[in-house]
């Protein structure tokens, strides 16, 4: 921070602060930062932290310049023209929002998280120094990995065909991480591991991974709708929880590549076992990685009742690309999750 403050005043730029983002960041902050630039006559905005510092800096950018409410934008009632330019210091590797045409904000009144995409929320720059990493708690380490895993699955388990070389793209990927995740949570100041992590997470969501494929993406609204509830819920630690659940719900529709994840990203061998059961060894696995870097996989051990699931089925409603869900599939993997 002091870094950053020294030299804003050193290359005499005038700033205005605005602090107190938090986890699932909030519309009212978004609202009170848009006041800011408008009263302030800002004219670039520069996000420092990570995916929910740098998504409130997309929205303020989106409406600080929108007449209506920027609300309109994660509603798909109006489309985004233009925003005030963006730079990034990114602190955590993890939601890739530093090169990413994403935005995810929740609104408090009816604690509802949405998201809006443009191309015009790329950010101008982005400063990666693994450095401002070292420092991070591990469950914020740990959530950030298994946040990126979660972007190249969501494009991996897709209905395209022929894409083989995008897969063996999505498979480096997720190894790389998974080996070097290891390193991290043993060693934090390692920076070749926290550097191959950062640039996974840049690559895993800037829109390369998917180049001529369809993602799914329910795993991410189904955590969504739960994040807009308990909104103190780390979102990779959410989906930590769904991911496995998701899987375990839907394999059947396309095994085959079920088995290419469990065989190609976790190493299942599978010479005597049945697709099903390479399938299901392959899921295993990866909560057995998650749980062994510290993230939960359930919702007992996520510390969430179950009470809700019905309201936050219905608030993420139907989804999915890969395979279409009902609100009924969605509740029903709520409760594979349980």
């Amino acid at each position: 921070y002091d870094t950053v403050i020294n030299s804003l005043n050193d290359a005499g730029i005038e700033f205005v602060e605005l602090g107190g983002v938090k986890p699932n960041p909030r519309l009212s902050l978004v609202n009170e930062g848009i006041k800011i630039c408008r009263k302030n006559n800002i004219d670039f905005i520069l996000a420092i932290g990570g995916g929910s510092v740098i998504d409130s800096a997309k929205a303020i950018a989106a409406g600080a310049l929108y007449n209506g409410d920027v609300w309109d934008f994660f509603i798909k009632k109006a489309e985004i023209k233009t925003v005030l330019p963006i730079g990034v210091i990114l602190t955590i590797a993890a939601a890739g929002s530093e090169s990413s045409t994403s935005c995810v904000i929740t609104n408090e009144q009816g604690n509802i998280k949405k998201g809006s995409g443009s191309q015009h929320y790329i950010p101008q720059f982005a400063i990666m120094n693994p450095e401002l990493t070292y420092t991070l708690p591990p469950y914020q380490t740990a959530a950030g990995i298994i946040d990126i895993i979660a972007h190249v699955m969501e494009r991996y388990f897709t209905n395209t065909k022929y894409v083989d070389f995008t897969d063996r793209l999505c498979e480096a990927t997720m190894k790389s991480i998974i080996v070097n995740a290891r390193i991290v949570m043993d060693t934090p100041n390692d920076y070749n591991a926290r550097a191959q992590i950062m640039w996974a997470g840049t690559i895993a969501h800037n829109g390369l991974l998917n180049t001529g494929r369809q993602g799914d993406w329910a795993s991410h609204h189904i955590q969504h709708a739960m994040a807009g509830i308990y909104d103190d819920m780390v979102h990779g630690a959410g989906l930590a929880v769904i991911f496995p659940a998701w899987m375990k719900y839907v394999f059947k529709h396309d095994i085959a590549r079920f088995v290419q994840f469990a065989k190609r990203v976790w190493d299942v061998k599978g010479c005597d076992m049945s697709d099903e059961e390479i399938v299901f060894e392959g899921i295993k696995r990866y909560e057995q990685f998650a749980k062994s870097i510290g993230m939960p996989t359930t919702f007992k051990e996520l510390n969430i009742p179950s009470d809700r699931i019905e309201e936050m089925a219905e608030k993420c409603g139907p989804d999915g690309n890969f395979v279409k869900l009902s609100v009924d599939d969605i509740i029903k993997i709520y409760k594979l999750a349980l």
